[in-house]
């Protein structure tokens, strides 16, 4: 059991992560393995994030300092907490360190349980943190928006040149 000092100063450290956060995602880190949270710690350190393991009442305290609505009973599991400095690469990096542990079968279950996007100051479900997380990175979807502007432009021309060959033969 944690001091009144301890908890204080987790609340500070908490605080501090809120200010510089873009975005708080909260995940279910039970059942998994020291050596993987590690990874993921690391995963998010290199996005500009940072998971924190706070208590419940502490991460509530936080966040209805910043009028935020959280209530201790919405999760019956230990929350991690990931403060991120950018939502879509913190969400990515989340989704894609729980797929994985789903696909080598060391968890049974998605681990994402929502968050809060602190610039529109709005809650986020479950579904929503992982719909971002499943994005293709940006580069590769202006690269498919591209390829969908310019697929027109590429049946007009290919069009034209056949005519153009069709007239010459004849």
């Amino acid at each position: 059991m944690k001091t009144k000092a301890q908890k204080q100063e987790e609340l500070k450290e908490g605080e501090e992560l809120f200010l510089k956060a873009q975005a708080v995602l909260l995940v279910d880190f039970s059942n998994v393995r020291t050596a993987d949270l590690r990874n993921l710690r690391t995963q998010l350190k290199a996005d500009g994030s940072r998971l924190l393991v706070l208590k419940k009442r502490l991460l509530g305290i936080i966040l209805k300092k910043h009028k935020l609505e959280f209530t201790n009973s919405d999760f019956k599991t230990s929350v991690g907490t990931v403060f991120a400095s950018n939502l879509e690469q913190a969400s990515s990096s989340v989704y894609k360190f729980f797929s994985g542990l789903l696909k080598e079968k060391k968890i049974d279950k998605p681990k994402i349980l929502g968050g809060f996007d602190l610039v529109t100051k709005m809650p986020m479900d479950a579904a929503r943190v992982t719909m971002i997380g499943a994005l293709p990175p940006r580069e590769a979807l202006l690269g498919q928006l591209l390829g969908m502007i310019a697929a027109p432009v590429r049946s007009l021309l290919y069009v034209l040149d056949q005519k153009a060959k069709q007239s010459t033969s004849a």
